[in-house]
């Protein structure tokens, strides 16, 4: 999803290759398409397009994959969508 963002370069996402075993399943529950397996093993394609939803984290067999949720300011995004850019607050987050 390209036309989501908020700051480059503040997501938390990280990924650990060397303990993916490329099960698909960050791909498969990301909301925004931020992973792809790629040579059998997942990568991140996206990074700014990571919401920190936690979703990748969660479902992730190995524990390859690591994030924050709520560092980027992901509430902040939600609320743009639903109040407007002007009525947002980022809720003291490390992004403001």
């Amino acid at each position: 999803m390209k036309t989501f963002r908020y700051l480059p370069g503040v997501a938390t996402l990280s990924l650990d290759d060397t303990t993916c075993v490329g099960c698909g399943m960050c791909e498969t529950v990301c909301p925004h398409g931020v992973l792809k397996i790629d040579h059998k093993k997942a990568a991140i394609i996206d990074p700014d397009g990571c919401m920190e939803c936690g979703a990748c984290a969660t479902n992730c067999p190995v524990h390859a994959i690591t994030v924050t949720p709520g560092v980027g300011c992901a509430s902040y995004i939600i609320q743009t969508w639903i109040k407007g850019k002007e009525a947002a607050t980022c809720g003291g987050g490390s992004c403001c």
